[in-house]
C-alpha cells in the first residue's frame, strides 16, 4: 500500500497528515507507529487523517493518532495544521472551516499569512468529564508523587489536562513528574501534563508532557488549559501569549460558558510518499 501525505507542523509540533477521503486507509496500530519513527519512517508527534463528516454541518471529520499508535480526540496545534492542509490541497475553500472529531466539532478559521484561529470548543471542570477520578470539583488538587506533593489545575478541552504552576519553566520536572501523573490513577483515561511558569497577567511561559508522546515542542491544547487554569485562578487576563519552547500562540478566553481562542502559525514542511 502507498500513502501519498504531508509533514507539517505547528511551533514544531511535527505531524504526518493524511488525506483519508481521496484514498483507501486502513492503518493499524503498528503501521501508525512505524510513519511516526524518527529513524525509519517519516517522524512525527501525531498522524492526522482527514476524513468525510459525520454531521451535516460539517465539511470534515479530524482524527488524530499519537506517535504510539493510540487514539485521541483532540490535538490544538494538529488543527491549525488541518486547516492549512485542507485548504493547500483543494480540499476547502472556505475561511471558515466546521470540522468533527470525536470529542466535539471544531471551528478553523483561515487568518493572514501562516496563521489560523481555531475555537477550541467550551473547557470542562466536572471531575467525571475530564476524566479525573475525584469526588467534587476544585480550584486546584494534590497528588502524593515520589518527587514529593504536587498540586495542579484540572480541565478538559476535549483531552485531559493537569497543569501545575513552577516558578521556572526550564528547571521543572517535566521528565520525572509529567510521567508519573500521564499514567496516574487519578487520569483513567492518563492526561497531558502542563507546566506553566506566569511571566504577568499577559505572557505564561510553557512545557507541556503530552500522553502517548512525551514532552513536545508544543502543544496547542495544553496552551488553552494553561491559560483557563491561570484565569480560573485569578492569575491572568482574558488574553495571554504563550510562549513555548517551539514558538509563541495567543490563547483567549473570556470565561465559563465560552470556548476558547488559540491563534497560532500552522506550516508545510514537505509532501512525499511511502510504501507500508
Amino acid at each position: 500500500m502507498k500513502i501519498n501525505f504531508t509533514k507539517m507542523h505547528g511551533l514544531g509540533n511535527d505531524f504526518v497528515v493524511i488525506d483519508a477521503i481521496n484514498q483507501q486507509i486502513q492503518l493499524t496500530t503498528e503501521q501508525i507507529q512505524f510513519l511516526a519513527d524518527r529513524h525509519f519512517g517519516v517522524g512525527c508527534d501525531q498522524l492526522l487523517l482527514v476524513e468525510k463528516p459525520i454531521s451535516d454541518n460539517a465539511e470534515f471529520k479530524y482524527r488524530i493518532f499519537n506517535a504510539d499508535g493510540s487514539e485521541v480526540s483532540q490535538c490544538g496545534n494538529g488543527a491549525r495544521c488541518f486547516a492549512r492542509f485542507v485548504r493547500d490541497q483543494g480540499l476547502s475553500n472556505k475561511e471558515e472551516i466546521v470540522v468533527d472529531t470525536d470529542a466535539r466539532q471544531l471551528i478553523l478559521r483561515l487568518v493572514a499569512g501562516d496563521l489560523v484561529a481555531v475555537e477550541m470548543g467550551i473547557p470542562v471542570f466536572e471531575p467525571s468529564l475530564i476524566p479525573l477520578n475525584a469526588s467534587e470539583e476544585s480550584t486546584l488538587y494534590k497528588v502524593n508523587l515520589a518527587e514529593g506533593d504536587v498540586e495542579f489545575a484540572a480541565v478538559s478541552m476535549g483531552n485531559p489536562h493537569a497543569v501545575i504552576r513552577v516558578d521556572n519553566v526550564v528547571m521543572a520536572p517535566v521528565s520525572s513528574v509529567g510521567a508519573a501523573l500521564e499514567c496516574h490513577q487519578l487520569f483513567p483515561a492518563r492526561a497531558n501534563i502542563g507546566f506553566m511558569q506566569i511571566i504577568d497577567r499577559r505572557q505564561i511561559k510553557l512545557r507541556v508532557y503530552e500522553r502517548g508522546a512525551a514532552e513536545t515542542l508544543a502543544c496547542g491544547s495544553g496552551a488553552c488549559a494553561a491559560v483557563v487554569a491561570g484565569i480560573e485562578q485569578g492569575l491572568l487576563d482574558q488574553e495571554v501569549r504563550v510562549e513555548l519552547p517551539g514558538g509563541e500562540l495567543v490563547i483567549s478566553w473570556i470565561g465559563r460558558g465560552y470556548p476558547v481562542l488559540m491563534t497560532g502559525a500552522a506550516k508545510t514542511v514537505f509532501e512525499g510518499q511511502i510504501k507500508l
